[in-house]
Formats: structure tokens, C-alpha cells, sequence
């Protein structure tokens, strides 16, 4: 019998090799989960706590106090559709950024693909998704949502946007953030913006209204993560819409006449997976070469 070929260190197959070491990528996960919460008092429970809170906070000060809903009926489905999304790409930002760092002990003494420990982050990231979408999933239901082809399609066309573009950063924010510490507090700062990049507080047309049908509509509706949003929208809230307007086409509309959705909107979506994924492989790239220094910057 012949013994594989010395391999190396630095020199992996990267996330192909993350994806043969499936078992060390589990362990990494549970290790992970178990440190996040130990000695908490509710554990993983806190995943329900944050998304209500987070959703509560912007349903009464933008839906009540700000009257957006009503102007879009079904509003708080509205808002939690997109809101599960972006809370899944904004944790998986902060925890990869951070996971090579934190696994410092590890990068110096033994050898494994460096890419596991992003790629945990991101597999944590979406176990404490999974709470909101239970919750997303009994209101549409409350609200009348049925499955159907599109909404099915719709939602796995989404998650596989969001998550392929959340790991090509957290490699790329993982490998800078060994050299440059305090990029971490960039990654902070933009998880304040990002959610107001988004279609998830306010319709895609309010930006429309502002910036007419030119470039500018065209550089926010080319943004990944608000299609991936408006695509969770399309699955979610539209079926469990209460006051559903079509126009004579079948096109979905809001109460005023204006689109629901852009036109073309799967379209985008398939050229938004595929723009993550070329930026994934990219990344990969930037990280295979940053990680040859890893354990002497550590």
C-alpha cells in the first residue's frame, strides 16, 4: 500500500480540503458552541432572545412610530424575513473576522486547513439562524403562507447568496485581521451599516422615489445581500401578504401600484450566487497566501 504524499504545511487544498475533513469541521463546530455558552444561563436560547429584541426594536420605532407599516401590509413578516438574512451575514462577519485569532493555540502547534476555522464560524452563524427561522416561518404561516415552487426556490436561492458571500469575506476579514488587529473594528462599523443597505426596514422603491430609475437604483439593486433579501421577501411575506395587489400581468404589487419587486429578480439573484461565488474563490486565493505567516504573526 502506498502512503499519500507529504504535503507541506501552507500548502492544503484549502476548502476542498475543509470539505474532505468534514469530522474536524464538526468538532470545531460543537467546540465552538459549547465556549460560546458555557456558564450561560440560557445558552443557545439567547438565539431567540437577540432577533426578538433586534426585531421588536425596529418593528415599534420604524413600523409604529415611524408608520411604515402601513404602508407595506404584513410588516412585521416584511421586516423579518430580510432581518433573519442580514443578522446570519452580519454574525458570520464578526465571528470569522475573529476566528483565526481565537484559534491562535491551534495555527501554531498542529497543522489543518486554515480555512476551517472561518468556515466554522459560518456553520455556527447559521445554527443560531435556524431559531429565526422557526419564528419566520409560524408567523408567515399565521399570516396564510403556503409552499409553492417560487418561494421554495426563492428561499434556497437566498441562502445560498448570503452564505457563499459570507464566507468569501470572513476568509478574506480573517486572513487581514491576523495582520491588521484593529480591522476588527472596521467589521464593526460596517455591520452598522449594513442593515440600512438593505430592502429589510424600508421597501426597495423608497430608494427608487429618491434616486429615480438610473445608475443609482441600479448600483443598490446590484448589492448581493439586498437580492438575497428581496428574494426572502418574495418567499415569506408576499405569500403571507393579507393584501395582495397584482397588476394586470400578474406582476406583485404594493397598495399604491408600485412593484413589489424589481423586475427580473431571480435573474439577479442567479448573477449574484454567481458573483459570490467568483468573489469566494478570490478570497481563497488572498487567504491561501496570507496564511503561510499566520503562525508568525500570531
Amino acid at each position: 500500500m502506498t502512503a499519500p504524499p507529504l504535503t507541506a504545511p501552507g500548502s492544503g487544498g484549502g476548502l476542498l480540503e475543509v470539505a474532505r475533513r468534514r469530522y474536524l469541521l464538526r468538532l470545531l463546530v460543537r467546540r465552538e458552541l459549547r465556549s460560546r455558552y458555557q456558564g450561560s444561563l440560557l445558552g443557545l436560547g439567547w438565539s431567540y432572545v437577540r432577533p426578538a429584541v433586534n426585531f421588536a426594536v425596529y418593528f415599534f420605532v420604524v413600523g409604529i412610530f415611524l408608520k411604515m407599516s402601513k404602508s407595506i401590509p404584513g410588516y412585521p413578516v416584511f421586516l423579518f424575513s430580510g432581518m433573519v438574512l442580514v443578522s446570519f451575514f452580519t454574525e458570520t462577519l464578526i465571528t470569522s473576522t475573529w476566528s483565526v485569532i481565537g484559534n491562535a493555540p491551534l495555527v501554531q502547534k498542529i497543522y489543518l486547513p486554515r480555512e476551517m476555522f472561518p468556515a466554522s464560524s459560518t456553520l455556527v452563524s447559521a445554527v443560531h439562524m435556524l431559531p429565526g427561522m422557526a419564528i419566520l416561518w409560524g408567523g408567515a404561516l399565521l399570516g396564510g403562507w403556503r409552499p409553492s415552487t417560487l418561494a421554495v426556490g426563492s428561499m434556497a436561492l437566498g441562502l445560498a447568496i448570503v452564505a457563499v458571500l459570507g464566507l468569501a469575506f470572513g476568509l478574506l476579514f480573517a486572513g487581514i485581521n491576523v495582520f491588521f488587529r484593529d480591522f476588527g473594528q472596521v467589521v464593526d462599523i460596517l455591520n452598522i451599516v449594513i442593515p440600512w443597505t438593505t430592502p429589510m426596514i424600508y421597501p426597495w422603491t423608497a430608494v427608487q422615489d429618491s434616486a429615480g430609475n438610473g445608475l443609482g437604483l441600479q448600483i443598490y439593486l446590484a448589492n448581493p445581500l439586498g437580492t438575497a433579501t428581496l428574494l426572502f421577501q418574495r418567499a415569506f411575506w408576499w405569500p403571507a401578504n393579507p393584501r395582495q395587489a397584482h397588476l394586470p400581468d400578474g406582476t406583485p404589487t404594493f397598495p399604491d401600484g408600485r412593484h413589489a419587486f424589481p423586475d427580473h429578480l431571480t435573474v439577479r439573484g442567479l448573477a449574484s450566487l454567481l458573483a459570490a461565488v467568483v468573489l469566494l474563490g478570490l478570497a481563497q486565493m488572498v487567504f491561501h497566501r496570507l496564511q503561510r505567516r499566520f503562525a508568525q504573526e500570531l
